[in-house]
């Protein structure tokens, strides 16, 4: 694709806590060709802080006239965040001593499985964040109040969307431009059993609410990114694995995919209706324009995420973190190679085949 004009997409980054390093790699090297012009983004939890990082670099860049002086801001922008998350820096000796660390897999379970981790999780079933009292602090809160929100709220570079659920309805909200705060942002990555409610400003009813992870609901929210105005391109970014082969028997092995079922609902509905309306273009029975026909991209690497578990998504680690790092880089580079020819074009993913209509029917049938 190089030399080539770059190509206009939307990214949809998933939440997933800790996993989103992984995202932190996939951006670094589709960021890294040059590419691709991103026109919006939309966020949810790790993927909305991700997001901010994004956004801040890229308008930066535009401040400079130097498009590909946003993506190496950018860059920066998201190793920066990862290295105050706990990640290894990229150096030498990390690279030396790489080769001596146990797989990703054998960290995951170490950490589930110790005793600190056991007594974390008791602690979460009896108590709740509020029972610390004036002890509560939110570990993520320095880390997000220190991006550039002159930035990350700019009009200029891509429209950014960032998602949360209301505790009282149980709705979503998707925030956009100068609706985001710190506080959105922390609302959209707040999980009930280890952070407080973040309460923020409705800016539809203009009154103040108070959120919870936004992966309840849209994680990612992809409605956002069907505005007249964006490409048709979407790539989504997904950190929580959609299949599991083997059925969870033990009781850490259920609550991982009851937590990653859960934080997929809300995405698997709506790529379910993206394959609605394509059957219904294809047919005809909607004309041409009537609705915008979505082009959908993935980029995961399940087989790495079926060897974590939820203990990695809450539990930063530093080797972890930057295993994912490099992982989403390899699976950038093989959606780049596989199928990379086809943004622009055509959908990448058969979400006929994958989804079907819920009732063990395939579209073809």
């Amino acid at each position: 694709m190089a030399g080539k004009k770059k190509l206009a997409v939307n990214l949809a980054l998933q939440g997933g806590g800790a996993h989103g390093a992984f995202t932190w790699g996939v951006l670094d090297r589709l960021l890294e060709t040059g590419d691709f012009e991103v026109a919006a983004i939309s966020g949810t939890s790790a993927g909305a802080v991700n997001g901010a990082a994004l956004k801040a670099g890229l308008v930066r860049g535009l401040a400079s006239g130097d498009v590909d002086e946003g993506n190496r801001l950018a860059r920066a922008n998201l190793d920066w965040l990862w290295e105050q998350m706990g990640a290894l820096p990229d150096n030498a000796l990390t690279q030396w001593l790489a080769p001596f660390a146990p797989p990703a897999e054998v960290v995951s379970r170490m950490i589930e499985f110790s005793p600190l981790y056991w007594m974390s999780e008791t602690a979460a079933r009896i108590a709740s964040p509020y029972s610390l009292g004036p002890l509560y602090d939110n570990p993520l809160r320095k880390v997000v109040e220190a991006f550039d929100y002159t930035h990350v709220c700019h009009a200029r570079g891509p429209d950014f969307f960032v998602s949360a659920t209301n505790v009282r309805t149980g709705r979503i909200r998707v925030f956009r431009g100068e609706e985001i705060t710190a506080n959105v942002i922390l609302a959209s990555a707040c999980l009930p059993t280890v952070f407080r409610a973040v309460q923020a400003r409705d800016p539809v009813t203009l009154t103040e609410e108070f959120w919870w992870d936004g992966g309840y609901t849209g994680n990612p929210a992809l409605f956002p990114l069907y505005a007249r105005h964006l490409p048709d391109d979407v790539i989504i970014i997904n950190i929580n694995p959609l299949e599991r082969e083997e059925l969870p028997q033990t009781p850490q092995d259920i609550a991982n995919r009851v937590n990653e079922i859960s934080f997929n609902a809300a995405l698997m509905s709506e790529l379910r209706a993206i394959a609605f309306a394509h059957r219904l273009i294809e047919s005809g029975t909607l004309a041409e324009g009537a609705m915008k026909n979505v082009r959908v991209h993935m980029i995961s690497d399940d087989d790495l995420m079926n060897d974590l578990s939820v203990a990695t998504k809450t539990v930063p680690n530093p080797y972890v973190m930057s295993e994912l790092k490099e992982a989403g880089r390899r699976a950038a580079a093989r959606f780049l190679s596989e199928h990379g020819p086809k943004v622009g074009k055509e959908s990448s993913i058969d979400l006929a085949a994958i989804y079907g209509d819920g009732l063990g029917r395939t579209f073809d049938h």
